[in-house]
């Protein structure tokens, strides 16, 4: 059985679908791709796909990641290729990799979220971050399904900037009204502290609140480098351990080669 993991996107209006929409999308793609999957066992058998940390619904990303088990071996770049043409445009598949490595989902520790925040100057936006970073804690309140809950969102967050919007690709907003980017660098914790977490608690330590709710994007999620405090790719390792097997099996077929040896 072979496994290949997947990095895809949320981009544009397709932000707005859940995961389970993402779910149902995917599979027809699978059918319409041919793909030679694996299914578990039982009554109901389901494709062999394993999703790792999504996105909330809403939220666009760059970097959520997926693994799927098939029957045949197929080429990672082809069956790319072949789902992303299955796909509506803005769910797009932009990387392919064999699984070669075990782990995945422990190697997804943080996340690069960049938030645009419309109807507020980057003065102001400025002074909150700062403040919120000041701060040793800051307790924020969330509703969840057994009542409110709160917990700090200070400690998850390794890093806050902000900066002016260089431009809009999709031209929908204007360019000449108030508006900065909020990037932050967020730890996975339990309980998960999300950007609209930390909005809350930049309206908790300096008043801020946007007129307008923050456009949010997931730019990369991965291992968190304690050391250079970024966030690294989490397919990384399996690149990896396919070029080191592709030189060894060319090592050893040379040095098995008739006359190999000899002078």
């Amino acid at each position: 059985m072979q496994r290949i993991r997947l990095r895809y996107t949320k981009r544009g209006r397709l932000r707005f679908t859940s995961h389970r929409d993402f779910q149902r999308a995917f599979e027809r793609a699978l059918r319409r791709a041919e793909v030679p999957m694996a299914y578990s066992a039982g009554f109901t058998p389901h494709p062999k796909v394993s999703y790792a940390n999504a996105a909330p619904t809403g939220t666009g990303s760059e970097a959520e990641y997926l693994e799927i088990a098939l029957t045949k071996t197929r080429d990672p770049e082809t069956l790319r290729a072949l789902l992303d043409e299955s796909l509506p445009a803005g769910l797009d598949i932009i990387d392919a990799v064999e699984a070669r490595t075990s782990g995945l989902a422990d190697r997804l520790t943080a996340s690069v979220w960049e938030l645009r925040l419309e109807g507020v100057t980057v003065e102001d936006v400025q002074k909150a971050a700062e403040a919120f970073l000041a701060a040793e804690t800051v307790e924020v309140q969330r509703k969840t399904k057994n009542g409110i809950r709160t917990f700090d969102a200070r400690s998850a967050v390794t890093e806050l900037t902000v900066s002016r919007p260089q431009g809009d690709p999709q031209g929908d907003r204007p360019l000449d009204s108030a508006c900065a980017i909020l990037r932050l660098v967020v730890r996975h914790v339990t309980p998960a502290v999300r950007p609209d977490d930390v909005l809350s608690g930049l309206r908790a330590v300096a008043d801020l609140a946007p007129p307008v709710p923050a456009a949010v994007t997931r730019l990369a999620q991965g291992l968190f480098d304690e050391e250079s405090g970024t966030v690294t790719d989490p397919l990384a390792p399996d690149r990896e351990a396919v070029t080191a097997a592709s030189s060894t099996a060319a090592a050893t077929a040379s040095a098995t080669a008739p006359g190999a040896g000899t002078a």
